[in-house]
């Protein structure tokens, strides 16, 4: 499959002891964000979306050097890889997703991971801008003693997800669900895999979900997210989402 590194524009692996994978989508109109539409218009979440990539790429890259980890960001459409490719920070690394779902998807990414030699693989959304270092060190360290590790989230599904090698049929059901969690816990069951669950996050997806963020913010927990953030207040976003 072929790579693109965002600094050098050559396609080649770095090897490192570990991945981490960051999935996400172009962020285009109608294609993202779209449960915030309204009080959104399809072009705000649709750039309210780009901002929490870039500081979900951002935070990650500096993870991902302290870490030691090979930093790729899985994107679709396909098509769009060359263009993003111009915007996501220095060591990162463009691919395709490949597969008919996501879950199809994080398969082939995890197996491309373990085939270029990580002996841990992290996947991780692009909608959760709060994820910090200190989930991903966790995420690392109980690896040494199970084959799989979950970051829940609070709508039944997982920010990051990290295990030591693929494993087929993992993620073979729908996602995107209220049951995402239940149902990979229950594969990781039959496959007889050990699972550590991490410390809950929140997804931003909802109107709902950025009252949490702004509480997030009053506690000094929003660090990670300066782009977010400055987007909604430049876009006088909070108080359609209170009227709500």
């Amino acid at each position: 499959m072929p790579t693109v590194d965002a600094a050098t524009g050559e396609s080649a692996w770095v090897q490192r002891a570990g991945s981490v994978m960051v999935f996400a989508k172009a962020p285009r109109a109608g294609l993202v964000k779209t449960r915030m539409s309204p009080p959104l218009t399809p072009e705000q979440a649709a750039a309210l979306y780009g901002h929490m990539l870039d500081d979900v790429l951002e935070a990650t890259a500096q993870i991902a050097h302290g870490l030691d980890l090979d930093a790729v960001l899985c994107l679709h459409p396909a098509e769009s890889c060359a263009e993003i490719a111009q915007r996501v920070p220095a060591g990162f690394r463009v691919i395709a997703q490949r597969g008919a779902g996501l879950g199809e998807r994080m398969g082939h990414a995890a197996a491309e991971a373990a085939a270029a030699g990580a002996q841990r693989i992290l996947l991780r959304g692009s909608d959760n801008p709060l994820l910090s270092r200190s989930h991903f060190e966790a995420a690392l360290a109980e690896l040494e003693d199970h084959d799989l590790v979950i970051s829940p989230d609070r709508d039944g599904g997982y920010g990051l997800v990290g295990m030591r090698s693929p494993q087929t049929g993992l993620f073979d059901h729908p996602m995107s669900t209220g049951s995402v969690l239940e149902e990979t816990m229950a594969n990781a069951g039959q496959l007889g895999l050990g699972v550590k669950l991490l410390e809950r996050s929140f997804d931003l997806d909802t109107a709902a979900d950025l009252r949490l963020l702004a509480r997030a913010r009053d506690a000094g927990e929003a660090d990670s997210c300066p782009r977010t953030l400055a987007y909604l207040d430049g876009a006088d976003v909070w108080s359609r989402i209170e009227e709500r």
